[in-house]
C-alpha cells in the first residue's frame, strides 16, 4: 500500500438503477466503501461519484477525473462496491484495468472480493460481460415499453405543441387552446397567403400577442420551454418556423422522430420519415392536410426578395420553362415610369447560364389572368357537373398511374438486379480477403463502399415497392377538389391564397408569331387533378373571327412547325446579340481613341440611346 498516493473511492448510480434500491444508493455505496477504507487502513481518501449516469457511458465527470488523476500518477487505489460500478462494456473495462496495470493502480471491488493486488480473478471476464448484457436488456425493456406505448397511439413526451393544452382528466390526450388554436391557423393561412414568413412574425408582434412560452407561462401549463424571453410578445421566426414542420396540426402524432443508434449511445438522431410512427386523428386538429401540405411546397421554394417592394412574387416557384424545365426567373421590366415598372418572367436558363435556352417572356399580369380563368372555367364545370367531372378525373388517373407503375417497376427491377450483383461482390471479396488475394486496407475500403450501395438500393426499393402498392391500392379523388371549390364562392380576383390553394405548377412555353400575330401556350396544372382539359364547347356566338382564326391556326399547326418556329425565334435573337456585340466593341475602340461614337438601331440589331 502507498501512504502517499490518493485513495479513491468511486461510487456510480444511473437512472435505470432505480432510486429505491437502497443498496445501491451513492449514500450507502459512500459509507460502504469508507467503512471498508477505515478498516483495512487506506488513507488520503477521496470520493468520486456520478450520479445519474449509466454505466455504458464513458464521458462521465466522476470517472474522467480519476483518468485525470492517474496520468498525474497520483493514485495509489480505487475502491469500487463491485465491477458493474465500473462500467457496463467488457471491452472498455478490460482496456481500463490493462491501463491500471501498466501504471500499477490497485483496484478493489470489495462486495465481489476482487482485488488487484492479490492476482487476477478467472471470473472477473464474465462479470464484466454479465455487467454489459444487464445494460443491453435493460435498454431492451425501456424500449419496449415505450414502443407499446407508441403503438397505441398515446403521447411518450411531454412535447406538447402550441395550440394544444392536456387534457386535465388524462394528460396523455390533448386537447385544443381556444386562445391559441386560432393564431396557429392564421400562421399556416398567411403562407398560403404569400406572406413572407419575417412578416407574419412582425404582424404578431405588432398585435401583442404573447409567445409560446409566454403564453404557457401565462396560464400555467407544465411544458418546459426554457427562459423566458425579455419581450413575452416577440415573435421569433424561427418560433414559426418550427410550427409550420409540425405534423401534430393535423390530428396526428407522430412518434419515433428521433431515436438511439444502441444502449451504448446516449446521443438522438432523427428517423427517416418511413421508420416514424403516424396515427391519424388521435386529437382535434388545427389545420386540414391539403392546408399543411400546401405550406410545405410554398416552404420548399426559393423565393427572392425584389429589389422593388421588397416582397417575393406569388408566382415565383410555380412557373417552369416547358423546354428546359427550369424555374422561371421574375424580374421587373422598365414602363419609363420608376413608380410603375412591370413584372415579367423569363426562363432561368435564358438568365444565368449563357443563353443556353430562350427568352419564354411573359408578363405577370398575362400569367395571373390565364390562371384565374383558368380556376373559374373548371370550377364553373365542376359545380354544374360534378359526377361527369369525377369520370373524367378517374379515367385520366388511370391511364396516368399505368404509365408511372411500368416505370416503377423497372427501376424496380433494375436495383434488385444490383443488389444481387453486390451480394455477389462481397462474398467474392471474402474469398479473395481469406485466401489472401488482398490486403486487410484494400478489403475494407471496398467492404465499405458495398455495404453503402448496398443500404442505398435497400431504400431505393423499399420506396418503389411502396409506390408500386400505392398506385396498384389508391385512386386520385376528385372529391378533394371538389371541397376546395366549394369553399370558395366567387373568384372574381386573382389573389396569393387563390393561387397556392388551386395551382401545382404553370409550363411556359416560348412565344411564336404567325402572321405577325404573338401567340404563347401555357399550361395550367391544378391541385388534385393536375392539366384538366375541359370538354369541347359549341362555337359561341359571340366568337370574333380573330379568335377563331388564331384558335384554328393553334391546333392546326404540327409540333413540328411550333420547334420550326422557336429555331427561327432563337436564330433571330443570336443575330440581333451579335450585331449588338458588334456596335459595343466599335463603340469600346471609338472610346480609346478619344472619339465619340453614336450606336444607331440597325448597328445594334434594337433601338439603343445615343452615348
Amino acid at each position: 500500500m502507498n501512504d502517499n498516493k490518493l485513495t479513491i473511492l468511486y461510487e456510480r448510480l444511473s437512472h435505470e438503477d432505480g432510486r429505491e434500491n437502497e443498496s445501491l444508493s451513492i449514500e450507502h455505496q459512500k459509507e460502504y466503501l469508507e467503512e471498508y477504507a477505515a478498516r483495512n487502513g487506506f488513507t488520503n481518501v477521496v470520493h468520486r461519484t456520478d450520479d445519474g449516469w449509466s454505466g455504458t457511458r464513458w464521458d462521465r465527470p466522476g470517472f474522467l477525473q480519476i483518468m485525470e488523476d492517474i496520468e498525474r500518477g497520483s493514485v495509489g487505489q480505487i475502491l469500487i462496491k463491485d465491477m458493474s460500478r465500473l462500467g457496463r462494456d467488457h471491452l472498455r473495462v478490460g482496456l481500463f484495468l490493462e491501463q491500471l496495470r501498466e501504471r500499477g493502480v490497485r483496484l478493489i471491488a470489495v462486495a465481489e472480493g476482487i482485488d488487484t493486488a492479490k492476482g487476477e480473478d478467472d471470473f472477473m471476464p464474465f462479470r464484466n460481460i454479465f455487467a454489459e448484457w444487464h445494460a443491453r436488456d435493460t435498454s431492451r425493456k425501456i424500449r419496449a415499453i415505450f414502443g407499446a406505448r407508441t403503438a397505441a397511439g398515446k403521447h411518450v413526451t411531454g412535447a406538447l405543441p402550441y395550440g394544444y393544452l392536456h387534457d386535465p382528466d388524462d394528460r396523455q390526450k390533448w386537447i385544443l387552446d381556444e386562445e391559441a388554436a386560432p393564431v396557429v391557423k392564421r400562421i399556416f393561412q398567411g403562407v398560403i397567403e404569400g406572406k413572407p414568413i419575417a412578416r407574419i412574425a412582425e404582424e404578431l408582434t405588432a398585435e401583442r400577442i404573447l409567445t409560446p412560452a409566454a403564453h404557457w407561462r401565462a396560464i400555467g401549463e407544465r411544458v418546459s420551454m426554457g427562459a423566458a424571453g425579455a419581450d413575452p410578445y416577440k415573435w421569433a421566426t424561427a418560433t414559426l418556423i418550427q410550427i409550420l414542420k409540425k405534423e401534430e396540426y393535423m390530428g396526428w402524432t407522430v412518434l419515433n422522430k428521433t431515436a438511439t443508434e444502441s444502449y451504448k449511445s446516449k446521443k438522438r438522431e432523427a428517423t427517416p420519415q418511413e421508420n416514424r410512427l403516424i396515427f391519424k386523428d388521435t386529437h382535434p386538429a388545427i389545420v386540414d392536410e391539403e392546408t399543411w401540405n400546401v405550406v410545405q411546397r410554398l416552404r420548399e421554394t426559393k423565393r427572392v426578395r425584389e429589389r422593388i417592394g421588397g416582397e417575393p412574387n406569388p408566382l415565383t416557384g410555380l412557373l417552369y420553362c416547358a423546354d428546359c424545365g427550369q424555374k422561371m426567373y421574375h424580374k421587373q421590366g422598365s414602363t419609363g415610369r420608376p413608380d410603375h415598372p412591370h413584372h415579367e418572367y423569363v426562363c432561368s436558363s435564358y438568365r444565368h447560364y449563357s443563353r443556353s435556352c430562350t427568352c419564354h417572356y411573359i408578363r405577370v399580369s398575362v400569367v395571373e389572368s390565364l390562371v384565374l380563368e383558368a380556376i373559374r372555367r373548371v370550377s364553373g364545370y365542376v359545380r354544374e357537373n360534378e359526377a361527369e367531372f369525377i369520370e373524367r378525373v378517374r379515367e385520366k388517373s388511370e391511364l396516368q398511374q399505368e404509365a408511372a407503375v411500368k416505370e416503377s417497376r423497372k427501376k424496380l427491377s433494375k436495383a434488385k438486379r444490383r443488389r444481387e450483383e453486390i451480394s455477389g461482390l462481397i462474398k467474392k471479396l471474402y474469398e479473395a480477403y481469406a485466401t489472401g488475394k488482398i490486403p486487410e486496407n484494400h478489403f475494407s475500403e471496398l467492404l465499405t463502399g458495398y455495404d453503402s450501395e448496398q443500404k442505398t438500393l435497400d431504400g431505393e426499393i423499399e420506396r418503389l415497392q411502396a409506390e408500386i402498392d400505392r398506385y396498384n391500392t389508391d385512386s386520385v379523388r376528385a372529391d378533394k377538389f371538389i371541397e376546395l371549390v366549394k369553399r370558395h364562392t366567387e373568384f372574381n380576383e386573382f389573389s396569393a391564397s387563390l393561387l397556392n390553394e388551386f395551382v401545382e405548377k404553370i409550363i411556359v412555353h416560348e412565344a411564336t408569331k404567325v402572321n405577325g400575330v404573338r401567340e404563347q401556350e401555357v399550361e395550367i396544372y391544378l391541385n388534385f387533378i393536375g392539366k384538366f382539359d375541359l370538354p369541347e364547347q359549341e362555337e359561341q356566338p359571340e366568337e370574333t373571327p380573330v379568335k377563331k382564326s388564331r384558335k384554328k391556326r393553334r391546333h392546326e399547326m404540327t409540333e413540328e412547325q411550333r420547334a420550326a418556329l422557336r429555331e427561327r425565334d432563337k436564330e433571330r435573337y443570336a443575330r440581333k446579340v451579335a450585331a449588338r456585340k458588334a456596335a459595343e466593341e466599335a463603340q469600346r475602340a471609338a472610346i480609346l481613341k478619344g472619339t465619340a461614337y453614336e450606336i444607331r438601331p440597325q448597328e445594334a440589331g434594337a433601338a439603343h440611346a445615343a452615348i
